[in-house]
Parts: structure tokens; C-alpha cells; sequence
């Protein structure tokens, strides 16, 4: 049986274009973002690939990518799960500051490290200030425990797989075609889940905005080949590869 994945990060983001470390701050896509939803649609419906259910994280940016592709596949009616364990990282205390800001104020070395190591996380957000996802009714029904004030990419990798084994695998298994609209760094967790990848292999990662990811999976849900992950989208190496190089040259990429 055919068991086909689709992974689509978010288009580019309001705060994405403002340069601003984004976390679970719920922030809508930019116009260049929504162009990039649509033709992410566009290809997957030109190379024949129609994902038959829905999953998304609980933020606007990639429920709106989803909802812009599918119109373009004519696939709206979609059934759609959403849940938090698909959400973006929380920066913590950097969420809503500029990039280059605050690699001035800490330091570019220090910055990068908060940014790209596996798991070492940026200060955390007091759970008393305004920004605290816990002022959030969309997570009203967690445990206050489990909202969190800060995550390394470590953290996102250990919150994400629960969702990965209870929700998207049991969709997988009846032979559906799952797409997961999500984040770059819950996505590059559920990419370092399949492909196998290190911690420090997983930290130089960088998943393009909009490009169909799709991974053909064996019975024991891992990739039934050993492609790179480049090689897996719609789009060609080089275009994947550019696009990806424009990714990391983002003050903050992965927000």
C-alpha cells in the first residue's frame, strides 16, 4: 500500500517580513507569502499529488497556507486535524524582537547559538508577561505545564513525535495521502525523525517556504528510499537549493 507525505512549510509571514523572531506569535502570511501558498498548491496539483487529509499546527500562517493550496487544488472539503505538538518553536523571551537587533544587543555569536544549536533554548518568556501563550484560549484546555516559555529544537523533535505516532500515522496507514502545513522547525523535526538524521545534521537543515516536501513511505513508515532530503521536493535540487540558501540567510531563519 502506498503511503504518501506531504510536508509544506508556511509561506512567508507578516512578521517574517519585519525580520522578527515569531515563535507561536500568531501573525498572518504576507501577500508574498500567500503567492507562495498558491503555487505551492498549483505544482502539487500539476504533479498529481492530492492530499486526501489535512494536519496543521494551531497558527494562523499555516492554516492559511493550507486553506490557499488546497483552493488551488480544488480540495477544500479536505477533512483537517490541527494540534499544538505541530506548532512553530517558542523563541521564549526573543519572540517579537528583531533579528539584527538583537544580534546587536547579545551578540551574533550568542544569537546563533539560541538559533541553531540542537538544544541548548533562548531565555524563556515569564509566564506573567502578555506574550505568554498561556493567555491564549486556543491552549486554555493544556496543562500549564505543558505550554511552553521557551523550546531548543530538541524540545520541538520530543512534542512533536506523540502527534507523529497517534494522529498522522493512523492516517497513513489506511493509504491517504497526508499533507502537514506546518513550520520550519516542527517540519525539520519531523524530518530528522525520518530520515535518521543527527542532531547536527538536523541544526543545518533549512526547509524553503512553500515547496511541496513528499516522502513515499514503507510499511514501517520511513522513507523507502535514501534520497536526500533536497531531492524529495517538487521542484528541482537546484531550485530547492537556492531557495533553502535564501532561508539561511535570514537573520533568524526558522521563525
Amino acid at each position: 500500500m502506498a503511503r504518501t507525505l506531504v510536508l509544506l512549510r508556511h509561506g512567508e509571514s507578516e512578521w517574517n517580513l519585519k525580520n522578527l523572531f515569531t515563535g507561536w506569535y500568531d501573525c498572518d502570511l504576507s501577500p508574498k507569502g500567500e503567492a507562495e501558498a498558491a503555487a505551492g498548491g498549483r505544482l502539487m496539483l500539476e504533479k498529481g499529488v492530492l492530499p486526501e487529509v489535512l494536519h496543521t499546527s494551531l497558527l494562523v500562517r499555516a492554516i492559511r497556507t493550507a486553506e490557499i493550496a488546497l483552493r488551488e487544488m480544488g480540495r477544500t472539503w479536505l477533512p483537517v486535524r490541527r494540534h499544538w505538538r505541530l506548532n512553530e518553536r517558542h523563541y521564549g523571551d526573543l519572540q517579537g524582537l528583531n533579528k539584527a537587533e538583537t544580534a546587536e544587543r547579545f551578540g551574533i555569536d550568542q544569537v546563533k547559538v539560541w538559533r541553531r544549536s540542537y538544544d541548548i533554548p533562548p531565555p524563556p518568556l515569564d509566564p506573567a508577561d502578555e506574550r505568554s501563550a498561556r493567555n491564549d484560549p486556543r491552549y486554555g484546555d493544556l496543562p500549564p505545564e505543558v505550554v511552553p516559555d521557551t523550546e531548543c529544537l530538541q524540545d520541538v523533535v520530543e512534542r512533536m513525535l506523540p502527534y507523529w505516532y497517534d494522529a498522522i500515522v493512523p492516517d497513513l496507514a489506511t493509504g491517504k495521502v497526508v499533507l502537514v502545513a506546518a513550520h520550519g522547525n516542527s517540519l525539520r523535526a519531523m524530518v530528522k525523525h525520518l530520515q535518521g538524521l543527527t542532531d547536527d545534521e538536523v541544526v543545518e537543515l533549512n526547509i524553503p517556504t512553500g515547496e511541496p516536501l513528499v516522502y513515499e513511505l514503507g510499511s514501517d513508515f520511513r522513507p523507502v528510499d535514501a534520497r536526500p532530503v533536497e531531492e524529495r521536493y517538487l521542484r528541482s535540487p537546484e531550485e530547492i537549493r537556492a531557495a533553502a540558501e535564501a532561508v539561511a540567510r535570514q537573520a533568524g531563519g526558522g521563525a
